[in-house]
């Protein structure tokens, strides 16, 4: 019986090993993203490593519950980030093609991950990238109204590691099929979003440099591309209050979109109860008022019968809570 025990321990080992990408791939030169000053790089070097953090516990652990415990331990401003690459890590593991399939659904039920929900499902998005198609996750296992920051995670992670094509190239897939080929015209709208969170990485935290590089997309595109740096800038932080207005200003008629963004972190970060001292300047510059309040309009906003129209009901959302932002924290003055 402890051989058996012993064994089982170096195969989870040996899959940690296995499955976790490089921490190289994480440095902002190896990437080839721009460098603003040390204290940002040295920020997001910090989140892509704790994300891989993330991703090894789930590849290693017995159990997606037995996963949750060093996840608890990781310091509050970071341990989103762990969540994100341990929903990663059992996506992928689910996508493997032996063994249980149903990881990723144990895990978001989790004590601590149910609260992470947002974050997690981005993690999500990332192993989508990494798998092939025919083993990508049923869309019919998520919660129908957030499933699509699952696309928000794929577009982050092709702006991430396939820059040149995503950004610069500004790549779009003109059939993506998930979660249906008749939704394919949305799912690109919210892969935007995912690139546009990415672009605060690949900018450094350069609120300027994100802002050109955002105006140099078709206008058709801004406002989605927008909304995400407005969520990374809050969640990940790493500008301070005069860039964050900057952006703001920079952002012009879609400041409601980069407000909706930045709530969204908000949401996250108090639902999990991961709320620290950027969180609320962020949400100062961009949403005019406080997580906690960005927050309750975001609770608030959630379409709560049928949604009539072509737009889904995230979407919906989504403009109910710019509106609402807009008015509340004077974001269009």
């Amino acid at each position: 019986m402890e051989r058996e025990s012993e064994l089982l321990t170096t195969w989870r080992a040996l899959r940690r090993r296995i499955l976790t990408p490089d921490v190289s791939a994480t440095r902002l030169d190896v990437r080839g993203f721009h460098r603003k000053d040390e204290p940002s790089t040295q920020l997001l070097e910090k989140v892509g490593r704790i994300f891989l953090d993330g991703f090894g516990h789930a590849a290693e652990a017995r159990t997606p519950a037995a996963a949750e415990i060093p996840l608890q331990r990781i310091e509050p401003r970071f341990r989103g980030f762990a969540y994100e690459g341990a929903a990663m890590g059992f996506a992928v593991r689910d996508g493997l093609p032996f063994g249980r399939r149903d990881h990723t659904t144990r895990f978001l039920a989790g004590e601590h991950a149910s609260h992470q929900l947002y974050i997690a499902y981005c993690g999500i998005g990332w192993a989508m990238a990494r798998l092939p198609r025919f083993r990508w996750p049923n869309a019919e296992a998520f919660d129908p109204l957030v499933r699509w920051l699952v696309l928000d995670g794929y577009g982050f992670h092709q702006a991430y590691f396939h820059t040149r094509r995503y950004v610069h190239d500004q790549y779009r897939d003109p059939r993506f099929p998930w979660p249906s080929a008749a939704l394919s015209d949305y799912a690109n709208r919210v892969i935007d979003q995912g690139i546009g969170r990415a672009l605060w990485f690949v900018c450094g935290t350069d609120a300027v440099r994100v802002a050109d590089t955002i105006d140099s997309f078709p206008e058709s595109r801004r406002a989605d591309l927008y909304a995400g740096t407005g969520l990374a800038a809050t969640y990940a932080g790493g500008a301070d209050t005069a860039e964050l207005r900057g952006l703001r200003e920079r952002a012009g008629r879609w400041r409601g979109q980069l407000a909706q963004g930045s709530a969204f972190a908000a949401e996250a970060r108090v639902r999990a109860g991961l709320v620290v001292p950027h969180v609320e300047q962020a949400t100062a510059a961009l949403c005019g008022t406080t997580p906690e309040r960005a927050a309750t309009v975001t609770q608030e906003a959630i379409p709560t019968g049928p949604v009539t129209g072509e737009l889904p009901a995230y979407e919906v959302w989504r403009q109910r809570i710019a509106a609402e932002l807009l008015v509340l924290g004077g974001v269009d003055t």
